[in-house]
């Protein structure tokens, strides 16, 4: 099959620290989408756009015209524990494999509605499915699983907050804090989606909403929560409500799931800082600028 990865995939490849594993992967592209197809019998239609930052997404059929969805991503973003998550939630909550593993980097899934998230309904709205949505998802993980825990994940992220610049030194170091604080008595042990936000649930025909994309991770529902909290980013940051009202959501949304809110107001300061700091590192400077803003607010 002939075609271009999206840009906006090969831009965010382009970001990883060491790029060399995904530029072959990238070159690699073409051949892995029809080795893919052939062991799954399913025929590509066409490349879904703007697709996601990690994975190339293919709309594809079955050769009775069934519908199906098949997700190519490199080995950096573990595939293979997606999977595993998936297939734990069996779809609930979540979109549903159609495929075993075949170690290729490839998952065949139920095809839902890409061009409809929850970010096309109003604010209020998205924020209630969310919550129905992302709660579904909470369960105990499997018995010998080989996700990271919450506290794994966020040491591995602390060496960015680590190197920050000495203007924003004193907000990576609340971070690391509040980070250290979180992770000494962790709550709870759950499987958590670990990227979930309006933009990873999708309109689906046997539910309503459904989940996609995640990036698995064990530990407590608040660090699940806090990036849901920062969701519309540019619109919280314009609203005249300002840190008022960030500190709201922060509050609406951990009553609305009984989350501790301190927990999550730290989870999202951690995950926000984290997330600007590697913005910045990569040239996304109003990026960078809008998620430390927010960070400084809570």
């Amino acid at each position: 099959m002939a075609f271009e990865p999206p840009e906006r995939l090969v831009r965010a490849l382009g970001e990883q620290p060491d790029t060399a594993p995904e530029r072959d992967w990238l070159d690699r592209l073409p051949g892995l989408v029809e080795q893919a197809q052939d062991r799954r019998g399913v025929q590509v239609q066409r490349v879904q756009a703007p697709g996601g930052r990690s994975s190339l997404v293919l709309l594809v059929r079955y050769p009775d015209g069934t519908p199906a969805a098949l997700k190519l991503a490199p080995p950096s973003a573990r595939p293979d524990l997606e999977l595993a998550a998936l297939a734990h939630w069996g779809g609930f909550g979540a979109v549903r494999l159609l495929d075993t593993w075949h170690g290729d980097g490839g998952l065949l899934l139920e095809r839902l509605q890409p061009e409809v998230s929850l970010r096309s309904l109003p604010e209020a709205k998205a924020l209630l499915e969310a919550a129905g949505t992302v709660r579904r998802l909470w369960v105990a993980p499997p018995p010998g699983h080989g996700f990271e825990t919450v506290a794994e994940r966020t040491q591995r992220q602390s060496a960015v907050l680590k190197g920050a610049p000495a203007e924003l030194r004193a907000l990576a170091d609340l971070a690391l804090s509040l980070r250290d604080e979180l992770t000494a008595l962790p709550p709870e042990e759950l499987l958590l989606h670990g990227n979930f936000r309006q933009g990873k649930v999708l309109a689906g025909e046997r539910a309503p909403w459904l989940t996609v994309g995640p990036e698995p991770v064990v530990g407590e529902r608040a660090y699940d929560l806090a990036r849901l909290v920062r969701d519309r980013l540019e619109d919280q940051v314009a609203a005249s409500a300002g840190a008022a009202g960030a500190r709201r959501r922060v509050n609406k949304l951990a009553d609305s799931l009984e989350v501790d809110r301190d927990r999550l107001r730290g989870w999202t300061v951690f995950r926000a800082v984290e997330s600007g700091l590697r913005a910045l590192a990569a040239g996304r400077h109003r990026d960078s600028e809008l998620l430390l803003e927010f960070a400084a607010w809570l």
